[in-house]
């Protein structure tokens, strides 16, 4: 795998020769995505060129609408860097984006930062990017561009990512809707977050299923709809099965902030502090209030079963 350099900030940049460059979010770095980095990647080597990417953080909608952003993304930073990683991009300039940033010039933007810094020769980018002061800056305007300050435009038809018929979007709905199968399908791989393990009320325990309880630090981390899903949890390169509640806890509390609960089969570790990953493999059931711990428990040990049977 070719390793990754990763830059914090386009005055950071360091050249080692003219790159074919995209630039955008590309949340969740998922298949129609990879579709995008796979031609920035076979022109670069057809060109003799550094496949290169400008990205941003923080995202840009949290700087301009930082009281309602509504963000609930994908990946975070980290995440997005191992599947780009992954991916076979050679450079990743992660440029940090405030107001005074969303303000320059178009062209500015173009001549003084993408080709005098970032050394572009060739811009790969999709049919409907903006960029700019107001997002003036399209894909007609790099084509006229283009011959002037001496670099090359391919534009992504809108068609070609149609043909994949996945998007951030769509993703985020079935996350939302619990369907597991189709977001992992439109990823390319398992949903994944991490957290740190923290003390819980230990009622997992009581009932004879103890559970790793999962804080999440990023805010803007799209967690998926409430209730219980089979999983798979790493912890120091193990890779464990598991079952996971995502919800209030409602045979126990009337109201509540809401928790995310792993129990991890055939284990017995003492883990608080420690950061977890868990992979979602399958959506087992809506969260419920139970009439008596005893249902609860003949419940937690079908859905064991469950999830202990999935690969």
């Amino acid at each position: 795998m070719i390793k990754l350099r990763v830059f914090r900030g386009i005055d950071s940049y360091e050249a080692i020769g003219p790159t074919c460059l995209t630039t955008g979010t590309f949340d969740g770095v998922h298949v129609g995505h990879v579709k995008i980095l796979s031609q920035l990647n076979k022109i670069a080597g057809e060109e003799g060129l550094r496949s290169a990417m400008l990205t941003f953080h923080p995202h840009p909608r949290k700087v301009l609408f930082p009281d309602h952003h509504g963000l609930a993304l994908l990946t975070t930073l980290d995440e997005k860097l191992e599947l780009l990683e992954r991916a076979g991009i050679q450079d990743v300039i992660i440029h940090p984006f405030s107001k005074e940033f969303s303000r320059v010039d178009p062209i500015a933007y173009v001549r003084d930062l993408l080709i005098e810094q970032l050394q572009m020769k060739h811009m790969v980018i999709g049919y409907d990017h903006r960029f700019g002061r107001n997002r003036e800056g399209d894909i007609h305007q790099l084509i006229e561009m283009a011959p002037l300050y001496g670099f090359k435009v391919t534009e992504i038809a809108a068609q070609e990512v149609d043909d994949v018929n996945v998007s951030s979007t769509k993703i985020r709905k079935a996350l939302d809707e619990g369907d597991v199968d189709a977001a992992n399908t439109y990823l390319g791989y398992r949903y994944r977050f991490s957290g740190e393990v923290v003390p819980g009320k230990q009622r997992g325990k009581g009932l004879g299923f103890p559970t790793a309880n999962i804080w999440v630090e990023d805010d803007t981390k799209l967690i998926p709809k409430e209730g219980v899903y089979a999983v798979d949890a790493l912890l120091h390169g193990e890779r464990f099965k598991g079952m996971m509640n995502i919800g209030f806890n409602p045979t126990f509390e009337q109201e509540g902030d809401k928790t995310m609960e792993v129990n991890l089969f055939n284990f017995d570790r003492d883990i608080y502090g420690e950061r977890m990953i868990i992979e979602l493999k399958k959506y087992l059931r809506p969260e419920k209030r139970f009439g008596d711990v005893n249902d609860l428990k003949k419940q937690m040990e079908k859905d064991r079963n469950d999830a202990y049977a999935l690969d």
